[in-house]
């Protein structure tokens, strides 16, 4: 199924291993093949994933991206995140399993999409830890 996409003036998109930067205006296209596509809002870089579940994003994100070659070291890093992550916050396990399960499945676009939620949820803890501490 064809993908409609639009872009922003000078937004970028990755798509099947290149980097499409937009020009000075609005532009729209369509991706009649299936391919990997993240948008640049979407990607995280290694500075910025500097956090245990922005790490696991980024762990998943370089699977979808396609780097092959070293898909087994993405996979067992992504399992070391998640086994750390578990240990120090329980609570996360039920999005962790819902991302595993789509990992184990090939489904990396969709385990990215769950793993927003994740990032979220561990703002969202930080920030409450943040609070809670300077009530003290």
């Amino acid at each position: 199924m064809p993908l409609k996409i639009a872009l922003k003036p000078k937004e970028k998109l990755y798509i099947g291993g290149a980097v499409i930067s937009n020009g000075e205006h609005h532009s729209e296209f369509t991706v009649l093949n299936t391919t990997t596509i993240l948008r640049e809002k979407d990607i995280l870089t290694e500075e910025t994933a500097n956090s245990p579940c922005r790490r696991i994003y980024l762990t998943i994100q370089l699977m979808y991206m396609g780097e092959n070659e070293k898909l087994t070291e993405h996979h067992a890093n992504y399992w070391a995140l998640v086994k750390d992550v578990i240990e120090a916050a329980p609570s996360f396990r039920e999005l962790l399993t819902e991302i595993s399960e789509l990992i184990l499945a090939d489904n990396y676009y969709k385990a990215l999409k769950v793993a927003n939620k994740l990032i979220d949820k561990e703002t969202e803890v930080i920030k409450n830890a943040e609070l809670s501490s300077e009530c003290v």
